[in-house]
């Protein structure tokens, strides 16, 4: 889809696999301008109404036939597939990565159905003799509320859809009103695939997402976001006990040992901390190198920064687009004024480019301490500072001492002594020589502390869209 046909179409939200019209509609940025290049209708509260009656009427057939949803997802895994270099430029407009990247999030996200509907689930028989029979089920919830947010817009909305899908549940999604559209393409394309009411995709302002939170529908809603929204969520879900999962804010810290070599370290260092430009909850966001070899490691990783292409997601060569928002972008200014401020050496980067957009020069930050605003706060942008420690045990701490446990990584050439630190980290995921490696639809993905509550991915993930329900009764052999 061209620039000209995404400003010029009339966007629509789906809802039981027909259009739902807005009175109302809101603005669209492209991030490499900062300027408006389409609208996107503004659900209003009052009309979940209508949305949730369809996905609940759509749960009661969906929720029986398990082959059926298997198939179902199969198909639109390959309609995604087929369709995946046609929906691309729409998500880099509005988000603003590389079309290459849009492209592989579109893939992804295909492979993440093709995971679940393959995925068995076995039936749990406890006990089956001559006195009792015994078992668990997995039942479906109902209807799911997803909110989801403006860095990796249909990823993480999969990460939703696939497994509630597969559990039996129906879904309504809402993404960020600063990446609506690709969303909204994503439940148009799948129109007909999925049953009407199974998908339902709705887009709107802050009202709209509390709604999502509070209608009586819902049984459960899952939330990617920041930990500050995502603690209303919580709230907002609590006076009906709806289940929810969130998936929150992360301060992710590297720890490098001595033994590295820092040439070969420091390109997949730099791209853990810089990929989709620093915007990613898992990025490496504060580096703890050991004396004897972080002057070596800032210069590489300030190489690495100066090296490379930052611009328009569509223009050849570019690595990094802009970051996604004015907010975003003039926070992570101000954390980066904030530390210069305090002394401060800016290894590279360290100010906003030209033009309209909303670049910021990949930026690398030495002499900076934990008590800096860029190293105790989340940045989610191009931003990364390496602190220097001496004592293994001490950087240990410094490394735990947040608020967030989302992600975590060790650099070692001695890889038993990183497992045993890896042990000791308070974090969701910890890798070795890698740093979120495990972000794959068979491995359980979630956070400790302020990072989130559940787990996404894998049987947890799907087990996770289900609630439990024990069968007890007469004893079944011989019958």
């Amino acid at each position: 889809m061209t620039l000209q046909q995404a400003s010029t179409r009339e966007w629509s939200a789906t809802s039981d696999g027909a259009d739902l019209r807005a009175m109302r509609t809101f603005d669209v940025v492209n991030p490499s301008t900062g300027q408006v290049f389409a609208q996107a209708p503004d659900i209003h509260p009052d009309q979940l109404d209508e949305v949730f009656t369809g996905a609940h009427t759509a749960f009661l057939k969906w929720r029986t036939d398990d082959d059926f949803r298997r198939e179902r997802m199969r198909r639109a895994a390959a309609v995604i597939e087929d369709h995946a270099a046609a929906l691309a430029p729409v998500l880099t407009m509005e988000q603003g990565k590389p079309v290459a990247d849009s492209t592989r999030e579109f893939l992804g996200s295909a492979r993440w159905l093709r995971y679940y509907a393959d995925l068995e689930v076995p039936r749990q028989v406890i006990r089956d003799d001559a006195e009792a029979y015994e078992e668990v089920f997995h039942r479906p919830l109902g209807v799911v509320s997803a909110i989801t947010p403006w860095n990796f817009p249909i990823t993480l909305a999969m990460w939703k859809i696939a497994p509630a899908l597969r559990a039996g549940n129906t879904l309504v999604v809402k993404p960020s009103p600063y990446t609506p559209l690709a969303t909204l393409a994503l439940g148009e394309l799948l129109r007909g695939i999925l049953p009407d009411g199974v998908l339902n995709i709705v887009t709107g302002l802050d009202a709209l997402g509390a709604g999502m939170v509070s209608h009586p529908v819902p049984r459960k809603v899952s939330f990617t976001g920041s930990t500050t929204v995502g603690k209303k969520v919580a709230l907002g879900a609590a006076p009906a006990l709806k289940r929810v999962t969130l998936e929150l804010g992360g301060n992710d810290p590297a720890i490098v040992l001595p033994d590295v070599d820092v040439d070969e370290i420091a390109p997949r260092l730099f791209w853990n901390a810089f990929g989709n430009n620093g915007q990613i909850c898992v990025a490496v966001k504060r580096v703890y190198a050991h004396e004897s070899v972080r002057p070596r490691l800032v210069e590489a990783l300030g190489e690495l920064a100066r090296s490379v292409k930052v611009g328009d997601g569509f223009d050849e060569g570019v690595r990094l687009g802009p970051v996604n928002n004015r907010p975003q972008l003039d926070h992570v200014a101000a954390l980066v004024d904030e530390a210069t401020g305090r002394g401060a050496r800016v290894v590279a980067g360290g100010q906003t480019l030209g033009g309209d957009g909303y670049f910021y020069a990949p930026t690398v930050l030495d002499g900076v301490d934990d008590t800096f605003r860029v190293v105790a706060e989340e940045q989610f942008g191009p931003v990364l500072p390496v602190l220097s420690y001496r004592d293994e045990d001490d950087a240990i701490r410094r490394a735990n001492d947040s608020v967030y446990g989302l992600t975590a990584s060790v650099w070692s050439a001695d890889l038993d002594h990183a497992a045993r630190i890896a042990e000791r980290m308070d974090s969701g995921q910890v890798g070795i020589n890698a740093h979120a490696r495990g972000m794959l639809p068979h491995l359980p993905f979630g956070g400790h502390k302020w990072s989130g509550v559940g787990v996404e991915n894998g049987p947890w993930g799907l087990y996770s869209f289900t609630e439990l329900q024990v069968i007890v009764g007469p004893p079944r052999v011989g019958r």
